[in-house]
């Protein structure tokens, strides 16, 4: 029997990413047992997924390295076939080299890549033609799938979809707000300027975290109209998803929620500000939008991940795009 474990143990955006892989591998080997690993706060994202058999959780936060050694037991246990790691950094790499895996795949940019069964060149671009991050994680198993990398995939639950029914009964838009990086976030005076020029006719619901709940709160207080909603912290990962599927556009950052709206095909506007689509993680659902300062600027991109706050102090990467910018897509 064919076991098959992919590891991706980052933040929450590149785990959605990460799903195109297994979304492929199970094209191909429908009867493999695909099993991932991630780190603990992220496992929500695969429940009741069907194609993962086992969803393992490494806890980085509480006993870090004690739980490191817990999950390298865990996955020697489970006798993988194969182990595809999609991170560069060496946590990942020593698990992939004690996991006991008859073949393990990751790239070369690993500091243990040079123990694995294949080492895969990291490319941002191929000559002048960027890659997507979903391009590059697939070059790990291109050699025996094919050379198409897979969307990004989330399946919401019919409790998921039953928590946001509610909500969807009349015209509506989202808007992610938050991002933790300050030069990723387009800042809160623009984002009052398109909830109060937006149409009347839809509601608007405010989707993240609970830590960004008071910012949300914030932006719920300027409507004039009285039809934005604060959901900031009431929906999971997969309700989240839901609601961004039914919703007539979905104005998100360069952050997590993008990618969310991806893997359930939903209408996405992504609004970049320090950083540029260039770096490979730009929308992939058929109604895509991205909207940035039209002329260049000589400081942009100041970062591939975005800044604690603007190195030139005029933020103009974000304040100088226009709310017309934003309105336009519900034209298109």
């Amino acid at each position: 029997m064919q076991k098959i474990l992919v590891i991706q143990t980052a933040f929450i955006g590149d785990v959605v990413l990460a799903t195109g892989i297994v979304e492929k591998l199970h094209t191909f080997y429908p009867n493999a047992i695909i099993d991932i690993l991630v780190r603990k706060g992220n496992e929500s994202l695969f429940t009741q997924h069907p194609f993962l058999h086992q969803v393992l959780i490494w806890d980085k936060k509480s006993y870090k390295y004690q739980n490191l050694f817990r999950t390298i037991k865990q996955i020697r246990a489970n006798r993988y076939t194969q182990l595809i790691n999609l991170q560069r950094y060496a946590a990942t790499g020593l698990i992939t080299i004690c996991s006991g895996a008859r073949q393990t795949i990751g790239f070369n940019k690993n500091p243990f890549s040079f123990f694995f069964s294949k080492s895969i060149q990291h490319h941002f671009s191929k000559g002048q033609i960027a890659l997507h991050e979903i391009e590059r994680n697939h070059q790990l198993i291109a050699a025996f799938t094919d050379e198409l990398a897979a969307k990004p995939k989330l399946y919401p639950s019919i409790s998921d979809q039953a928590r946001i029914a509610a909500y969807t009964t009349a015209p509506f838009i989202c808007i992610a707000p938050a991002s933790v990086w300050y030069t990723k976030q387009f800042p809160v005076n623009k984002w009052i300027d398109l909830i109060q020029a937006l149409p009347s006719r839809y509601t608007i619901y405010l989707l993240g975290a609970a830590s960004d709940y008071a910012l949300c709160n914030n932006l719920v207080a300027t409507d004039s109209f009285m039809r934005t909603y604060n959901l900031a912290g009431k929906l999971n990962f997969l309700a989240s998803a839901a609601l961004m599927q039914q919703a007539e556009m979905n104005y998100v950052n360069d952050s997590a929620p993008m990618h969310f709206a991806s893997a359930v095909n939903a209408s996405i506007t992504a609004v970049y500000c320090s950083t540029i689509p260039a770096f490979g993680y730009g929308p992939l659902s058929t109604n895509s939008h991205i909207v940035e300062l039209p002329e260049a600027l000589s400081c942009r991109p100041c970062g591939i991940h975005g800044q604690q706050k603007c190195p030139e102090k005029h933020f103009n990467c974000a304040q100088k795009i226009s709310t017309q910018q934003l309105l336009a897509v519900l034209t298109v």
